[in-house]
């Protein structure tokens, strides 16, 4: 059990652990598809066993957090998904505590995850830099299609003044 999980948190990008105290059946199940739906996994780990299977991994840095009840929630794909789960999860259920988290093998704390679910998804982001790498692409499109056009109005309006003439 130790080792499928050192080898999990290995190969997670984000960890985020929270303490689910208060949470009923229901809303830790509700938590648990949203999750599922984000392809997120959610485990509830005892701190003993948390703290073995972190050791020579980047998440061995929240050892401190290993106190009282604690679920982890592992993202091996987009590090923003749990934090924006979780975030709008825990403004819904108030029982849901964010304790701390790793990212791409640096501790964030509950502030900074919170900044976090605010960034847009890695697909929204991708959109926003090839939106960006389009602009100049289609500004100068724009200006060489002026010169023509141009041109065109100018002779278009010397035919009007020698036909009025």
């Amino acid at each position: 059990m130790v080792q499928g999980l050192h080898e999990k948190l290995s190969k997670a990008k984000a960890l985020i652990l929270t303490d689910f105290r208060g949470l009923d059946t229901s809303a830790m199940n509700e938590l648990r598809n949203q999750l599922r739906q984000a392809s997120v996994e959610y485990r509830v780990v005892k701190n003993t066993i948390m703290s073995m299977a972190s050791d020579g991994t980047d998440i061995a840095v929240l050892k401190d957090y290993f106190s009282g009840p604690c679920a982890v929630a592992l993202s091996y794909d987009d590090p923003v998904v749990p934090a924006k789960v979780l975030t709008r999860f825990g403004e819904e259920h108030a029982a849901l505590e964010i304790k701390a988290g790793v990212v791409d093998g640096k501790v964030v704390d509950v502030e900074a995850i919170k900044r976090l679910s605010k960034l847009p998804s890695r697909e929204g982001l991708m959109v926003q830099l090839l939106s960006v790498l389009n602009g100049p692409a289609r500004s100068l499109l724009t200006v060489l299609n002026g010169v023509p056009r141009n041109f065109v109005a100018v002779l278009h309006a010397i035919e009007r003044k020698k036909e009025s003439a």
